[in-house]
């Protein structure tokens, strides 16, 4: 008998599914696949849940130290009900506008008709070459990202709407994003809806369905990772890396043994949650190829600036039109979207500006209150300054390493390099996820 097979014998009863990672996908996973009655056990490598999604009190401040709020679409309400933390939601009135920072001004973004008809960001010309967006080729996706939205929109639309929003939104840069890669989901919808133009107007006039709202949480976003990791406290297992996985068996009697320091557990199934560099440490011992994929992935970093200002301010916040001579990436206007009390999160680095993060904290702090200023005509105070070496996924030409990524059977990647970005999306695939294994596992 190998090694594998007597680890196997020695696991004992066992879970369905080892998820590895509490971040957000992870712990949304677990609690879909608590509702369909399967058993799940979590793996984090530290003491804190939530994965990117942080929140922090400093100088009796409340912080948002990763993604600053979220959609509350129809499946996360349903999990906050079930949480029992509905009464602490905070939603933002969806009417306040955005802006874009062009020509040393804020101008609205048109998110609606009227809006459309009434901002400066676009000229009469530019707006009527936008709208001729469904006479246009659809997505090629040998294309970069900037030359479909070129293409299709226009130079003027792209320059000072597209790029502030799609690339601040990734932090990335456009002309380096292939579409292959960075625009699968808009080719999707392009192809069903029959262009990009019709399938905006389809929601902004004839669905009749409201976006959902901004939202947050009294105590923060991690509030509702803490929850979920409260709930199934007994199924997560908290600073305990999972030091590698291997099969045991096969055939119709093989399982997989998920490795920690201290034991081995023996599962049907294995969903990774993980970063890359990490998913492929995980996987090396049974995939060597696809590990060596996975760790030519490259990630976008960035650095959020929180300021404390007198400012009063209505909206969302803004982003930089990228030819501006400005580092600042965007703000988000915490204090008019939740009552924040004076809290502004600045943005910097990205792939425009890849060594902001390797800058010391008073740089840092300097640049984004200095050009807090010159857009807000306030002063603005630092309160923290926060890195994230690997905020998003670059979606550059790094990853045609994706296509090499062919994972044995019973292990699945669900990460935002492999799906879709955004609270919204990681629960949305956590949920189909589990309806898939729910028909799948012990069987």
């Amino acid at each position: 008998m190998s090694d594998a097979e007597d680890a196997a014998d020695d696991a004992g009863t066992a879970p369905s599914v080892a998820i590895v990672g509490a971040g957000f996908t992870g712990l949304s996973t677990l609690h879909a696949l608590a509702e369909r009655g399967v058993d799940a056990v979590t793996y984090e490598a530290t003491d804190e849940v939530g994965g990117v999604v942080k929140s922090r009190e400093i100088g009796g401040k409340l912080l948002e130290v990763g993604p600053q709020r979220l959609r509350m679409t129809d499946a996360i309400r349903a999990m906050v009900t079930d949480l029992d933390i509905a009464d602490e939601v905070l939603t933002a009135d969806d009417d306040l506008p955005l802006f874009v920072y062009a020509d040393g001004d804020l101008r609205e973004v048109p998110r609606s008709l009227s809006a459309f008809r009434r901002t400066d960001l676009l000229s009469t010309r530019g707006k009527l070459r936008l709208l001729a967006e469904p006479l246009t080729d659809p997505i090629d996706p040998a294309e970069s990202a900037q030359d479909a939205f070129v293409r299709k929109f226009g130079t003027e639309a792209y320059t000072n709407l597209i790029a502030p929003l799609f690339g601040g939104t990734y932090g990335s840069d456009p002309a380096e994003m292939p579409a292959k890669h960075a625009l699968k989901p808009m080719m999707g919808l392009e192809s069903r809806k029959g262009s990009l133009l019709r399938a905006a107007l389809s929601r902004l006039v004839f669905s009749g369905e409201e976006t959902p709202p901004a939202a947050s949480f009294e105590s923060g976003l991690q509030r509702l990772p803490k929850a979920l990791a409260d709930e199934y406290a007994g199924r997560l297992n908290r600073e305990t890396p999972v030091t590698g996985i291997e099969r045991a068996g096969s055939g119709a009697d093989s399982v997989w043994l998920v490795h920690t320091e201290d034991d081995t557990q023996r599962v049907d199934h294995v969903v990774l949650t993980t970063p890359a560099d990490t998913t492929a440490d995980i996987v090396e011992g049974v995939d060597a190829e696809s590990a060596a994929a996975l760790r030519e992935f490259n990630y976008n970093p960035l650095v959020l600036v929180h300021l404390e200002s007198r400012a009063r301010a209505e909206g969302f916040g803004y982003q930089v039109r990228r030819t501006e001579p400005m580092r600042t990436l965007g703000v988000t206007w915490n204090s008019s979207l939740f009552d924040r009390d004076g809290v502004y999160t600045a943005f910097l680095g990205g792939m425009h500006d890849p060594d902001a993060i390797e800058r010391d904290d008073e740089t840092l702090g300097g640049t984004a209150a200095e050009e807090f200023k010159r857009v807000m005509g306030v002063d603005a105070e630092v309160l923290h300054v926060e890195r994230m070496p690997r905020a998003f996924p670059a979606w550059d030409d790094s990853w045609a390493a994706s296509e090499r990524v062919d994972l044995p059977e019973g292990i699945t990647l669900a990460t935002n390099y492999t799906g879709r970005m955004g609270l919204p999306s990681r629960v949305r695939e956590a949920r189909r996820l589990a309806g898939e294994l729910s028909n799948s596992v012990g069987e």
